[in-house]
């Protein structure tokens, strides 16, 4: 039988509450651009409303089934993100185009693909028998951008899109989640191993050389991804995902210390080598001048008409459809915290960061509150990539670092982003509410076949981490 604890409060009431308050802000950014258009309270808006009300109340009801000690926050931050992001979406699009209405549908099916995995995994602890089944599907999902025949080729510099008949996909943003599973699984696994000293150098201790083979791995994957999927952003945000996870699972600042280095030399010689980003770079440090403003490829003209914008709108912003984001290439996607914070103002854009901020602390406070290794690191995984994505794509329209191409997470239009962030949210979720509810000391059953790799009862996992 299983030993249960003083039962805590679901909170569900309280989810509820803080859900009708992020649908309002969603649903009325929506309804400010519709009269900015003199098309408000239309047939379009009143079916748009519902669908993403009924979308979000129906989640809410399933954690109430499934989760009803998962975190109270995280469902209303991403829903009012989702909604602010689809009334820009919408906002900006032209006569004849369909973005916002498309941005829509991905919401619905990146919702319901969330619901499913609350629905059917009934213990995140599950997922780690899929560790090295995991890493498996992360180099497929790596390939096969570069695989003929379902490849979309090259798209604004990258290869990092598959042909899905008419759609495109973009099989990278999954990578992350089940890459953090496998570095979860390995770690939390391995941790002993990885332990063992080595030479110390000051008040560093550094590991062994003949076990530092996790990170020269993770290393040489984001290194092939830039060289051969030409995508910045995303190589910076796998071995980032893995500098995180094994610095969480060992305290030891030395991987940090070894990580940052081989970020560096990597960078270095990346920016000698291949052009492309050496004109990121060259661009990001001479942003301003007018050689590289009207340079194609890689000119700044978008990173300095963001600027440009972000300016324009001052404190309060401009308003919802009153300001210019169209001007800024890629305006709904690469460039929307430019175009957010053109109309919403400095206020507005702080709001969001803000709302991005709950949600990583949310996130990590699951990852400290679940009694197994396996779910301190996972949780802690998906929320740093997060974190790390918003970083990396505020810091590159603020030009506070090279400008890359990511999206900003629930709010840049995107289907394959979408569905990607909507999972981790779900698996937060479900992490979450093991970590609040009552301990259960049961243990699972253990796996069958060769994918066994013993799940820690909390007691144990407290002991390891």
């Amino acid at each position: 039988m299983s030993q249960l604890s003083t039962l805590p409060k679901p909170r569900r009431n309280v989810e509820l509450a803080l859900l009708l308050l992020a649908l309002a802000v969603g649903i009325g950014a929506n309804m400010l651009v519709g009269v900015d258009q003199e098309k408000a309270f239309d047939s379009d808006f009143w079916f748009q409303s519902s669908l993403l009300a009924v979308a979000a109340l129906v989640f809410h009801g399933v954690l109430r089934f499934r989760a009803k000690y998962a975190d109270p926050v995280i469902l209303p931050i991403v829903v009012a993100l989702n909604g602010i992001g689809l009334a820009m979406i919408h906002r900006l699009d032209a006569p004849g185009e369909d973005t916002g209405n498309n941005q829509l549908r991905w919401t619905l099916i990146a919702m319901a693909v969330a619901i499913a995995v609350i629905w059917f995994l009934k213990d995140h602890r599950i997922l780690r028998r899929f560790t090295f089944i995991s890493l498996a599907a992360s180099a497929l999902l790596l390939i096969l951008p570069l695989v003929p025949g379902i490849s979309a080729g090259e798209i604004l510099g990258a290869r990092v899109w598959i042909r899905l008949g008419p759609m495109t996909f973009q099989p990278g943003e999954v990578a992350k989640i089940t890459l953090a599973i496998f570095f979860a699984g390995y770690l939390s696994s391995n941790r002993d191993l990885i332990l063992l000293a080595g030479r110390k150098v000051g008040p560093l201790q550094f590991p062994r050389f003949k076990d530092m083979g996790p990170m020269i791995t993770a290393w040489l994957v984001s290194i092939g991804v830039l060289i051969f999927q030409r995508d910045l952003g995303s190589s910076i945000l796998f071995f980032g995902l893995f500098i995180v996870m094994i610095y969480v699972a060992t305290s030891r600042i030395s991987w940090v210390v070894i990580g940052l280095a081989l970020i560096a030399g990597g960078g270095f010689v990346a920016a000698q080598v291949f052009s492309h980003v050496e004109l990121r770079i060259y661009g990001w440090l001479n942003a301003f001048t007018e050689e590289v403003y009207g340079r194609s490829p890689g000119g700044s003209l978008q990173i300095v008409q963001g600027l440009f914008g972000m300016a324009n709108g001052g404190l309060v912003g401009t308003g919802l459809g009153q300001g210019r984001p169209d001007l800024v290439p890629f305006a709904n996607s690469d460039m929307i915290i430019a175009s957010l914070g053109e109309e919403l103002g400095l206020i507005g854009l702080f709001a969001v960061v803000l709302m991005y901020l709950l949600l990583f602390t949310r996130g990590f406070r699951a990852a400290l509150g679940t009694r197994d290794a396996f779910g301190k690191l996972l949780a802690c995984g998906l929320s740093f990539a997060v974190a790390l994505q918003c970083f990396v794509v505020i810091g590159g329209v603020t030009r506070l670092i090279p400008l890359t191409g990511l999206t900003t997470p629930f709010l840049a239009a995107g289907g394959s982003s979408l569905l990607a962030n909507w999972i981790i949210v779900g698996l937060l979720l479900m992490i979450s509410h093991t970590a609040r509810g009552p301990v259960d000391t049961t243990p699972l059953p253990p796996a069958k076949g060769s994918e066994a790799t013993g799940i820690d009862t909390p007691t144990e996992a407290v002991k390891h981490l």
